[in-house]
């Protein structure tokens, strides 16, 4: 091998570790980067949905809202909290309207094709809620999918899918406020909601007259996780640290207890 030969080859070596160094530093900034620089992170969350997260005036409080809080405090920036609604979440979210999505939000397949999604916070399952004098006839999908029955379920969300997957027989009725869901039960105008067991159970306790059906036994398995950036790696690293630790600590407990008392 020639001086010339080397020479060439260890140029080009060169000119191949300079265009990766390269193309390091033009890769794209994490979230992680751009929040810090604002000084804000902007969390995307219905206040809808209780304990996760529920619109109190300007304020929300929940679950979730803690968590958020704490996220904000972890990366040592303001938390700033953007409304959305069930049925806009994604395309709010995509649009560039918030950094993370958080109240409670279902991990889905159909979500995770355009989003990333933190590690899970907490597990639960899809459970009936009902008029007490009702309890014992809508033990399973099988009792509620019947002729005569009305099913009601939030637009946008997996309750809605739910409902539409399992009841062919039952009457679906959407209805857009989730905070009033309740009542169109106990006011008889709907027989059943199908909801997360924990959202069931707090309003069991809220709502004299409603009872969560089979809390121990849920007819799904879901998962609630947060919505993250698709593709950013870094940032979903920290906040899946960040909730582990949480977790881990105890923090995530306690707000847990807080809000299901």
């Amino acid at each position: 091998m020639t001086t010339t030969t080397i020479r060439a080859g260890l140029t080009a070596a060169f000119a191949i570790v300079l265009g990766l160094g390269t193309a390091r530093a033009q890769a794209p900034a994490s979230q992680l980067d751009a929040i810090q620089s604002a000084g804000v992170i902007r969390i995307c969350t219905t206040g809808d949905y209780k304990p996760f997260t529920n619109a109190v005036g300007e304020s929300y409080e929940g679950i979730d809202i803690e968590m958020a809080k704490s996220l904000a405090k972890a990366i040592g920036v303001e938390p700033r909290f953007v409304r959305t609604k069930w049925a806009e979440l994604i395309a709010d979210f995509t649009g560039g309207k918030c950094d993370v999505a958080m109240g409670g939000i279902g991990v889905t397949l159909e979500r995770q094709k355009r989003v990333f999604y933190s590690t899970p916070a907490l597990a639960t399952g899809k459970v009936p809620l009902a008029r007490c004098s009702d309890k014992e006839k809508f033990q399973s999908v099988a009792d509620i999918d019947k002729a005569g029955v009305t099913a009601i379920a939030n637009p946008g969300g997996t309750n809605e899918r739910f409902a539409r997957t399992n009841f062919k027989q039952a009457k679906i009725q959407l209805h857009g406020d989730n905070v009033t869901i309740f009542d169109e039960i106990l006011a008889g105008r709907a027989d059943v909601f199908v909801t997360e067991a924990i959202e069931a159970t707090v309003q069991e306790k809220l709502k004299p007259g409603l009872c969560a059906i089979n809390v121990d036994k849920p007819l799904t398995f879901i998962e609630i996780g947060y919505l993250l950036p698709r593709g950013d790696v870094v940032f979903k690293a920290f906040v899946d640290q960040w909730l582990h630790l949480a977790k881990q600590t105890g923090e995530y407990k306690r707000y847990y207890d807080q809000y299901l008392r």
